[in-house]
């Protein structure tokens, strides 16, 4: 049986092919892909497509995909049912609580306002603290919003630091690390489940060859 693929664009995209590659897998097509966003493996009877974050979760759900490729923050901030199966190490960074130089959110008593993209996570987090929190959605530039006076910190992805030391303020939590997982359909899990489990193995043993390399 054939396999469909859908893998995320942008930030993990590049990560992803070149892991596949590495597996030996033929994906000629997707780098060097102009504007297309499906592409047929030039080796294996694999079909992969190239969508954003969130939709990533919505085709594996509705079982357009077989098999997905997204990052742990789209995983905790909205969908469940699939099968959460391998940690591929890559596009690694983590979820924080910033605010501006000393002013830390996490010490202001009573209410307090959190500006974020991910308002899941973000209540989550300030939930398991006890804290009367405020969530503020915001779908741009998250670290304009505590500099403007909108809230009191923010809950972002953080990969090197750089935007919010620019912008005047610091990190004062790690809500949690995230990286780039395998998701699988739960159907195609049961119907497919040879050629589901031979991309999986595939996969990791790259992550287990990559990790011994850094030991």
């Amino acid at each position: 049986m054939s396999l469909s693929v859908a893998l995320t664009k942008g930030r993990l995209e590049k990560a992803a092919v070149a892991m596949l590659e590495e597996c030996g897998y033929g994906v000629e097509k997707l780098k060097d892909k102009g504007r297309a966003l499906a592409f047929e493996d030039t080796l294996k009877d694999i079909r992969y497509f190239l969508v954003k974050a969130n939709d990533c979760i919505t085709y594996i759900e509705h079982g357009v995909a077989d098999i997905g490729i997204v990052g742990k923050d789209t995983l905790m901030e909205g969908g469940s049912d699939y099968y959460e199966m391998l940690d591929l190490k890559f596009g690694q960074c983590r979820f924080i609580v910033g605010g501006m130089k000393g002013c830390d959110p996490l010490k202001k008593s009573g209410h307090i306002r959190i500006g974020t993209k991910y308002p899941e996570v973000a209540r989550q987090y300030f939930a398991s603290r006890g804290m009367d929190v405020e969530i503020i959605r915001i779908d741009g530039s998250v670290e304009l919003a505590p500099v403007l006076g909108l809230c009191d910190g923010i809950v972002d992805i953080m990969e090197t630091g750089k935007t919010l030391k620019e912008n005047g303020l610091e990190v004062y939590d790690t809500v949690a690390r995230i990286s780039a997982r395998l998701i699988v359909n739960k159907a195609s899990f049961k119907l497919k489940r040879d050629e589901v489990m031979n991309f999986i193995t595939d996969l990791e043993r790259i992550v287990n060859r990559n990790a011994e390399g850094n030991q």
